[in-house]
């Protein structure tokens, strides 16, 4: 996934500013994508180079509001059916799981036992997330509850399996 693909999605919902683009990416695609607001305007930039989006109005103190062209729709349609999505396959959690058996078994449990509390904070951030939010029935509100749900049964289904393996460490 790119930057330009989710800023191209947000924008085939409605025309947005860069600002109302990076307050919808703090708000809920930080969680799947994150981005700078740096990196959002300088991809709006590009994007409206390459005639994928168009600047539909401009406002106060260069305010500019982007919305999606029919070769940016193109694109991320594209994308969506024709683009293979990437497997990301590196986890620095897993990764110092692998080595934990270079410490004592009570770290290893200690390390355990801090993903187990981490897993707990990050499902309660996004059951709060998604309690903040004013669902309706447009397509980011439908798509996005399902993205979330993703997020929330990852978290503990994360949380579950570290308990798991807390317990398979044998004490001294």
């Amino acid at each position: 996934m790119s930057l330009r693909h989710a800023l191209l999605g947000l924008l085939s919902e409605r025309p947005a500013s860069g600002y109302d683009l990076l307050k919808t990416f703090e708000t809920s695609l930080a969680n799947v994508w994150p981005a700078t607001q740096s990196q959002i305007y300088t991809e709006l930039t590009r994007l409206a180079g390459s005639g994928l989006i168009t600047v539909a109005a401009e406002g106060p103190r260069g305010r500019k509001e982007y919305r999606i062209a029919d070769e940016g729709m193109a694109e991320l349609r594209h994308w969506l059916t024709e683009v293979a999505p990437q497997r990301n396959t590196r986890s620095d959690i897993l990764l110092r799981v692998f080595f934990l058996g270079v410490l004592r078994p009570d770290q290893a449990h200690a390390y355990l036992t801090e993903l187990i509390a981490m897993s707990e904070e990050g499902h309660e951030q996004l059951r709060q997330l998604h309690d903040s939010i004013d669902w309706d029935d447009d397509n980011l509100s439908v798509y996005g509850r399902i993205a979330l749900e993703y997020g929330l049964r990852f978290q503990a289904m994360r949380r579950e399996w570290a308990e798991w393996a807390a317990d398979q460490i044998k004490p001294l």
